[in-house]
């Protein structure tokens, strides 16, 4: 009984995080387009946030050779469609 209480309080916080990771991802996405250089402070912040847990998708791309001059960044999108994807199976669950 205790157990599942606290699983399901681990889920639903895992939850929660990877909803904000979502708003995250997909807030940088627009400021990119007002701030492509990222001189904003909420732009920094938010590459700050999002850039960790993209690198390894984007390092598997770089040593793959996948997506190689596509002009959109494509490891970032599969980033942000990994955890939409972590997000409905936890909630699945």
């Amino acid at each position: 009984m205790i157990a599942d209480s606290v699983l399901f309080f681990l889920r639903q916080t895992v939850l929660v995080f990877l909803e904000v990771l979502g708003i995250a991802f997909f807030v940088r996405a627009i400021l990119s387009w007002f701030d492509p250089m990222g001189e904003w402070r909420v732009s920094g912040f938010l590459y700050v946030l999002t850039e960790p847990i993209t690198v390894p998708v984007r390092i598997l791309c770089e040593r793959m050779n996948w997506f190689q001059g596509v002009p959109m960044d494509i490891p970032y999108t599969l980033t942000w469609l990994l955890l939409v994807l972590a997000q409905v199976l936890l909630s699945v669950l």
